[in-house]
């Protein structure tokens, strides 16, 4: 190899950044963690203790009543309202009319062109629209038009299930936010 290509090589390697060998331990955690910022001691647990009663109240009613398809709609809109209360989607408004309102679009994609993946993902998207047309934006209320596509509940019993289901999440959200002595309050506003 002759001198001429061996300086280009080196001014490369000169230039090029050292791979780390052992990268200490402080500067790993860091850029793990990421930029995003760190909850509040005790939030935590705060959180997750809330959401799973809510959820373990949601599956005793709805074994009762023989109607566990409300679980995963209303599993996210707990996480939402636990974790994060001052969203605009964690906020009473949104998450009760939010699921109502796609209900509503469910059972009328349902009543028009029947029970179909294609048409459940069409009622998704449609439940988006609708949602933020009336400001009222809640994106696990999406899943509920696309379980009542998919499973075709009866109105009669899953809707009044279902409103009761949304208020339980928010009135937990509640007196959770009120047994908390710091955070962010809950609810932000009702309407």
């Amino acid at each position: 190899m002759s001198t001429d290509q061996i300086a280009p090589e080196r001014e490369q390697q000169q230039h090029a950044r050292p791979l780390p060998s052992a990268a200490p331990r402080g500067r790993i955690l860091p850029r793990l963690v990421g930029r995003a910022p760190a909850p509040a001691p005790g939030t935590v647990l705060h959180s997750v203790s809330g959401a799973t009663a809510v959820m373990l109240v949601l599956v005793a009613i709805g074994a009762a009543l023989h109607e566990p398809v409300l679980i995963p709609p209303l599993a996210a809109s707990a996480a939402i309202v636990h974790s994060v209360p001052g969203l605009p989607l964690a906020q009473p408004r949104s998450v009760i009319a939010g699921h109502l309102l796609c209900a509503a679009v469910g059972y009328a994609g349902l009543g028009a062109f029947g029970s179909s993946p294609w048409v459940a993902a069409v009622a998704a998207g449609l439940s988006l629209a609708v949602m933020t047309l009336a400001r009222t934006p809640h994106s696990p209320a999406c899943a509920t038009a696309v379980v009542i596509v998919l499973r075709t509940p009866d109105p009669r019993t899953f809707v009044p299930l279902l409103a009761g289901a949304a208020l339980l999440v928010v009135f937990a959200g509640c007196a959770l936010s009120r047994a908390r002595r710091t955070g962010t309050r809950y609810p932000q506003y009702w309407w």
